[in-house]
């Protein structure tokens, strides 16, 4: 085994050992600067390779953007890190020190992990303010959501993030009667609400207007920093417009990686997505 192989050995992920992985309670470790290792990652279904032999670094407080032609293993990715989906061979760290594959879904959200799916899942006939309000973290157990009296400082958090999102004139409306491009930033709204370290956002642009497109671009580049955001997005404009690093998936590993202009101009990327 040479030197770089060694090295790999060492820093991989699952080195850590298992009796610092037994609470979602921990600190996410970005002592190296790493947010998110997948590594060596594969899964199949009825046969199909969707993701073979991934391997995928995302750095803390990035803005990253995920590509490829259907089929690629995007959501199947997604899947893998929110702990949906297992994948048959890899790891998948949260940060050093907590091993995503130990942990169920609810688990993974509460260590700091949220995803946001293409079709917007609000609570239509509630408020804007309530839906943030409900999407609050703590505890969410009945007895406890009854009892409870908003503070000074939740009330706060709740006008910080409509500020973020650009709702706060639509506070009081029922989500229901939000625009599209409204339902998804409020979304977006109600993920923030659980202080997530990682934002997954799948498609956030599909069927909205170009305003709301730039709109979306705005939001996610100022989200960037605080958290790290994760974009899976088939519009390129809309890529072009927010990307800082771009990754191409293709037939479940990662084809390139690199710049928008970089990737654009990769004759093996040309051939299998962007000159189809």
């Amino acid at each position: 085994m040479n030197s770089l192989q060694n090295l790999r050995e060492v820093m991989r992920r699952d080195r850590v050992f298992d009796f610092m992985l037994q609470t979602t309670g921990l600190e996410v470790d970005l002592s190296h600067g790493t947010i998110l290792y997948l590594e060596d990652v594969s899964v199949s279904f009825d046969g199909f390779k969707a993701i073979n032999d991934l391997n995928l670094y995302i750095d803390a407080g990035e803005l990253r953007c995920i590509i490829g032609p259907n089929g690629a293993g995007k959501t199947t990715m997604m899947d893998i890190i929110t702990g949906k989906t297992r994948p048959d061979k890899g790891s998948a760290f949260f940060g050093q020190n907590i091993n995503l594959l130990h942990l169920n879904e609810a688990e993974i959200a509460q260590a700091g992990i949220g995803r946001k799916f293409q079709k917007p899942t609000v609570f239509e006939f509630h408020t804007v303010f309530e839906n943030l309000e409900l999407s609050m973290a703590g505890d969410k157990r009945v007895w406890q959501t009854f009892r409870a009296r908003m503070e000074g400082s939740q009330l706060d958090r709740i006008s910080n993030v409509l500020e973020i999102i650009g709702l706060q004139e639509c506070h009081h409306k029922l989500a229901g009667s939000l625009s599209h491009g409204q339902k998804q930033w409020l979304e977006i709204g109600m993920l923030l609400m659980q202080n997530p370290k990682l934002l997954l956002v799948d498609e956030p642009v599909a069927g909205m207007t170009h305003q709301e497109m730039e709109r979306t671009a705005e939001l996610l580049t100022s989200l960037a920093g605080e958290h790290t955001v994760v974009v899976v997005e088939h519009d390129m404009d809309f890529v072009r417009s927010i990307a800082r690093k771009v990754t191409v998936l293709h037939q479940g590993s990662v084809l390139a990686e690199g710049s928008m202009d970089e990737v654009q101009n990769d004759r093996r990327v040309v051939e299998v997505y962007l000159g189809e």
